[in-house]
């Protein structure tokens, strides 16, 4: 499936782009205002809503939104695009392929970033479930009838969200993006409306009130810095869903509306405390009028579940390149758009997501208790981040080493700050995004080292095909008419299936296809470099088809394209010979027996090869054998 989205929109095309960014990439990051200020003031880290106090936590709050959001990530980090596609794996395949990257270098931070995309996971259970259950306890505020039935609405919620994202990202932006129009201008007009009482709150742009904060409270300011990092979660998730929508919308969206509105609310909300710091447990719902109240919940609550998409969507695009990167292992990929390349469904992990945050839901039963989980997961893959992207400005954008370092180092002093401020809170639930993070990292890396492993068995036992080609020359089997296609992906040797298949059956086809898919590093590959086809004796043709990491091979229609000798395949006449293996874990050198016996178990559970690559099934012959790791 190739994009045939301009890399550059305009006119309608860009606003409908802009309306469906802010539909999907801003939803996490435009509900922060339901809790980050609440639980810099009021959370178990809360520090009292002094005036001065109040003014040094908006600082904050408006300078970690400009340097972390607005300068590093759709200045700089969104440049580091792979082919449009962005996210932390998109930048560790920039990083693995830079020829002038230090080789420790990228020993040292692949395996990093991989766990960098690791802890994504786990942020993608949190989101939803934060998002959702602090709209819903807007409804405990308006009256207490509904205080018992928070957790059951919540859920209710939720599943109904996991429910419709087979519709698609575009069709869910696009009935998402007007309501968080509706929804950020209405934090825009909130916060103006008390900022006209209380004028004196503008005072926090003053970055003075940020560093005096810290100078006044010590060690109890920098724990609350946790807690003020809770407004620039949806940075990463950002990055992530680059692809969906394009550079351009992205920062558009959030230039012109979500960046003035968020900024806008959070300063109301400082000058209502200001006013009346004992509102402190719940400032957002305290600005609204009480004949406002029920409306507003109604928005916040379908803004919170805009902002669990937001994650969804990031999560669905790190799968798929992992998969196509040889990191996890094959799943049912829907694509949703026919005009637009990144816009995917895999309900593998659409229900194992709705699983999780139905559970978080439950087991933590408050906004308040999932945000002492909530950060640790995003601020060490926006450290990670910054580390891959140093690696991306010296060897792809050409930038010195003392000013992409400077740069960097800029950004790791803050969020190296965030971290160590978030890491306090993983006795209060902070444990369960690193566990999730720890538990998909050995997955994917297990996959990963557990392929390799495969292919080093299957180099082991190969038959030359020189050799091959030779002996049939010399002792010819029967040939029947057809074409054969044998899947491998060792170039050179004769693939197992073929071998089994002439032992067994005693014949040959009249024409061999020997097809190997590889994937590239970039996420596509043009249709003039699809295909390269290398004529051999014996009737035999070597065909390898290049993917990029986005793209999702479909066999029938490479083969729609392979001419041999001059003369175009027919469908009816081919037959796939595919090899079903049987992997055994042993005690001999490679990986260590737990992970072989993972990587055995994962491998029985990938999607079939004639599903994943849209091979008729009618058409194919599979041919068992045991492989011993």
């Amino acid at each position: 499936m190739t994009d045939t989205s301009p890399a550059h929109p305009q006119g309608r095309q860009l606003a409908v782009l802009t309306l469906g960014a802010l539909g999907i990439v801003y939803g996490d990051i435009g509900t922060s205002p339901l809790y980050a200020l609440r639980e810099c003031f009021h959370g178990p880290h809360g520090i009292a809503p002094t005036p001065d106090n109040i003014l040094g936590v908006l600082s904050l709050i408006f300078w970690s939104l400009t340097l972390v959001v607005s300068i590093k990530y759709l200045v700089f980090v969104m440049r580091a695009d792979n082919g449009g596609e962005g996210g932390i794996l998109a930048l560790l395949a920039l990083v693995s392929r830079q020829a002038d990257a230090s080789r420790r270098s990228r020993a040292a931070l692949i395996p990093l970033g991989l766990f960098g995309a690791a802890l994504l996971y786990g942020d993608g259970m949190i989101t939803p479930a934060i998002s959702v259950l602090g709209a819903v306890e807007g409804l405990a505020i308006a009256t207490h009838v509904f205080e018992p039935y928070v957790v059951v609405i919540t859920v209710v919620i939720l599943v109904g969200l996991f429910l419709i994202q087979s519709r698609g990202t575009a069709k869910v932006g696009a009935m998402f993006g007007p309501v968080m129009v509706v929804w950020f201008m209405t934090l825009a007009v909130m916060g103006v409306s008390w900022i006209v009482v209380n004028p004196s709150v503008m005072a926090a742009f003053n970055p003075v009130h940020a560093v005096s904060f810290f100078v006044r409270n010590g060690g109890h300011g920098f724990i609350v810095l946790g807690s003020v990092f809770l407004v620039v979660t949806g940075g990463e998730a950002l990055y992530a869903d680059m692809g969906h929508f394009g550079r351009k919308p992205i920062r558009l969206a959030w230039f012109a509306l979500a960046f003035p509105a968020l900024v806008l609310n959070y300063l109301g909300q400082g000058a209502m405390l200001l006013q009346s710091p004992e509102l402190a447990s719940s400032p957002f719902y305290r600005m609204a009028p009480a004949w406002a109240l029920y409306p507003l919940v109604i928005l916040a609550t379908m803004a919170a579940v805009i902002a669990s998409q937001a994650l969804i969507s990031g999560v669905f695009s790190m799968t798929h390149q992992a998969i196509q990167l040889g990191y996890c292992p094959r799943m049912g990929i829907e694509h949703t758009s026919a005009s637009h390349k990144g816009q995917i469904y895999i309900p593998q992990i659409n229900w194992a997501l709705m699983v999780a945050c139905v559970g978080l839901v439950i087991g933590f039963g408050s906004s308040s208790a999932i945000a002492a989980a909530y950060g640790i997961a995003v601020s060490s893959t926006m450290v990670i981040t910054t580390m891959l992207a140093y690696l991306v400005a010296r060897g792809s954008w050409g930038a010195s080493r003392v000013m992409a370092g400077s740069l960097a180092g800029a950004f790791l002093v803050i969020e190296s700050g965030f971290l160590a401020a978030n890491f306090t809170k993983i006795l209060q639930g902070g444990w369960f995004p690193l566990a999730v993070g720890v538990i998909i990292y050995v997955l994917l890396s297990t996959w990963k080292q557990g392929r390799a492993l495969l292919a080093v068995r299957f180099r082991e036992r190969l038959y030359p095909l020189d050799q091959f080609l030779a002996d049939i020359a010399a002792n010819p089997p029967h040939r029947v008419s057809g074409t054969a296609v044998f899947m491998t992906s060792n170039g050179d040797g004769t693939p197992p299936t073929l071998l089994h298949n002439l032992h067994h059956n005693k014949i040959l086809h009249e024409r061999i296809i020997l097809l190997t898919i590889a994937t590239t590093d970039s996420p596509v590959v043009a249709a003039a470099d699809r295909l390269t086809v290398t004529p051999l004796q014996q009737g035999f043709f070597r065909v390898r088809a290049c993917y990029g990491f986005t793209e999702t091979p479909a066999v029938p229609a490479v083969l729609e394209q392979v001419l041999l000798a001059g003369q175009q395949m027919v469908a009816a006449d081919i037959t796939y010979f595919l090899g079903t293996e049987t992997l055994l874990a042993t005690d001999r050198p490679g990986l260590p027996l737990w992970r072989e016996r993972l990587f055995v178990l994962m491998s029985r559970n990938a999607l079939r090869a004639t599903t994943f690559f849209g091979i008729p099934p009618e058409r194919v012959v599979e041919l068992g054998m045991q492989v011993e790791l």
